[in-house]
């Protein structure tokens, strides 16, 4: 076979019930994927498996494949997906029990190894609270692919990076080797553009009001070839769009630099060239990849305390000196560490109550769960009658919950078991990669290219940028990252030459004291922002009020800044 057709049917763990049967009844696919496991989501796991150690695996899954299991076994179409989070073996055992209720013959083989939380100590893997939930290493694509050597049916993992699931079904199709790192880094663009599912057929697309059908865009496919090189597409008569913008904006999603790392090879996004192949086809091509880091990356998740919030809504007049009474009121009876945010949500004479109003968000955090809870809310109703004029909550009063850490960490590659259970039972051990490089070198920034000069100056007006560029952003822990491209070529030396690291603080207040990378992606007319810190504790711990950055970029978009007219 000169193409794979891998599939996704799963962007992220409560993503859209049937689409696994959506896709094996589409068209043809050789293979389905699905992505469970955002940081978030392991957290979630994790304290799954603290109640119930049976537990710790992605349960939608399994209904899945109570509604689809024997229409893939029919068809031959292999399923790999990471679902088994924090308890692969779990879930295999699960999927056994439901093929003998089908009366369905299946393969199942599970890959393992990732779960360092009994090596926690040994290995340094520390947060800030002490002991943490879950510590799970990201593998690479090799136990897949020896699990479908084995003739598995259904493979499912704990924590791969998300593009080694379409990695390691390749690499098993086309006989790669570990050091074939371009046709690898190919696999895990495709991988990378497939993974959030309906994000690369027109999900969450800055110019969503240019794709014709967005009421149910249908699931992501990559037509892998040997050489790495790969078509995205999708099943024809299903909704959204696949061109070259929404596949870019797939490729700036929550990356760093130019390097894009992960434990099979690093992939190098600016070697990437997008191509328009047709309707809903985009193409993949010249993708260049690099040796794998000597180490792997840890997700470790722990509690962080406990917190609670309220929220006063203030109305009318004089907001600014509503809030600072309220604050001046309340403010000693608060635990330490409270935040408050003022949204100024309110209009000048406004036709409506709600657009009259503004929010003033209380938010507390503590290790006590007495002082974060009942005394902290109690405090903020005992005053209704003696506060601001119009004083009113947006909910009752409630009491403290516990709130997550995440840490990333990092530990020696060959310190970590990459394992797989195969079907008849017996376990390999897949050898760690012969041939890493040190982290440091492997994951190095890449020096920004030369500048395209800018054309002659002409007529600019205020605009936001958004009617020039898109953007995609997203969250890695504590950090956020930002991605803006142009799909005019002509704007792309206005785009690179304006959108620099003081105007994005210029833009975004938020930032002024935050540490700002940027990374240009001259390929994609892109440059890519990392905002360290902007997250504080990632989104477990709700530090900000976008707590994964989802919408950082279109807050960028609706900027405002001067734009040459022939652009408009």
């Amino acid at each position: 076979m000169s193409v794979l057709r891998v599939a996704n049917a799963s962007g992220f763990y409560g993503d859209r019930a049937g689409a696994f049967r959506e896709m094996l009844e589409g068209g043809p696919v050789d293979v389905i994927t699905g992505d469970y496991l955002a940081e978030l989501t392991m957290l979630i796991l994790a304290r799954d498996r603290a109640k119930d150690p049976s537990t710790g695996y992605a349960k939608t899954f399994l209904a899945e494949m109570a509604d689809s299991l024997a229409l893939a076994m029919e068809k031959g179409i292999k399923i790999v997906v990471n679902a088994g989070g924090l308890n692969p073996a779990g879930l295999a055992e699960k999927l056994r029990e439901l093929a003998g209720t089908l009366n369905v013959e299946t393969k199942i083989a599970y890959v393992h190894g990732d779960d360092l939380i009994d090596r926690a100590e040994e290995l340094g893997l520390k947060t800030c609270n002490g002991q943490p939930l879950s510590a799970n290493a990201y593998l690479g694509g090799w136990g897949i692919a020896a699990a479908l050597k084995a003739g598995s049916d259904i493979v499912v993992t704990g924590r791969v990076t998300d593009a080694s699931l379409v990695v390691g079904a390749a690499a098993h199709h086309f006989g790669w080797k570990e050091t074939d790192y371009n046709e690898i880094a190919g696999a895990m663009a495709a991988g990378h553009v497939i993974e959030c599912g309906t994000q690369a057929t027109g999900g969450n697309y800055a110019f969503f009001d240019s794709i014709q059908d967005m009421h149910r865009p249908g699931f992501p496919i990559a037509e892998i070839e040997k050489d790495g090189s790969s078509t995205i597409t999708k099943h024809p008569g299903t909704g959204g769009a696949v061109t070259t913008g929404t596949v870019t904006a797939q490729l700036v999603y929550e990356i760093t630099g130019a390097r894009y790392g992960g434990p099979d090879a690093v992939l190098r996004l600016d070697s990437i060239a997008l191509e328009d192949a047709g309707p809903d086809r985009v193409r993949l091509s010249g993708v260049r990849g690099e040796a794998p880091p000597d180490t792997l990356k840890v997700s470790i998740n722990a509690l962080g305390g406990f917190r609670n919030e309220v929220t006063f809504v203030l109305t009318g007049l004089d907001i600014e000196k509503k809030a600072a009474l309220i604050q001046g009121q309340i403010g000693k009876h608060v635990p330490e560490g409270t935040s408050w945010t003022l949204a100024r949500t309110d209009r000048e004479d406004a036709a409506t109550e709600e657009e009259a109003s503004a929010f003033l968000h209380c938010v507390a955090r503590g290790q006590d769960p007495k002082l974060v809870g009942r005394a902290f809310s109690n405090a903020a109703v005992q005053i209704g009658l003696a506060s601001y004029p119009g004083f009113h909550l947006t909910a009752p009063p409630g009491d403290a919950v516990p709130y997550g850490v995440y840490t990333p960490g990092w530990v020696p590659a060959t310190e970590v078991p990459h394992l797989v259970t195969l079907p008849d039972g017996t376990t390999l051990e897949v050898p760690p990669h012969s041939a890493t490089v040190p982290a440091a070198v492997a994951l190095a920034p890449v020096e920004e290219p030369a500048l395209p000069p800018l054309p002659e100056q002409s007529t600019t007006a205020r605009a936001p940028l958004g009617r020039v560029a898109a953007a995609r952003s997203g969250d890695k822990g504590g950090d956020a990252n930002v991605g803006v491209w142009v799909e005019r070529g002509d704007a792309w030396p206005w785009l690179v030459n304006t959108l620099t690291v003081d105007k994005l603080r210029e833009l975004l207040p938020e930032t002024k004291t935050l540490e700002v990378e940027r990374h240009v992606l001259p390929n994609l007319h892109a440059v890519n922002f990392v905002i360290r810190g902007l997250l504080g504790e990632g989104v477990a711990s709700n530090a900000r009020f976008d707590a994964q950055a989802k919408a950082l970029g279109e807050w960028l978009r609706a900027r405002h800044l001067d734009i040459p007219e022939e652009f408009l």
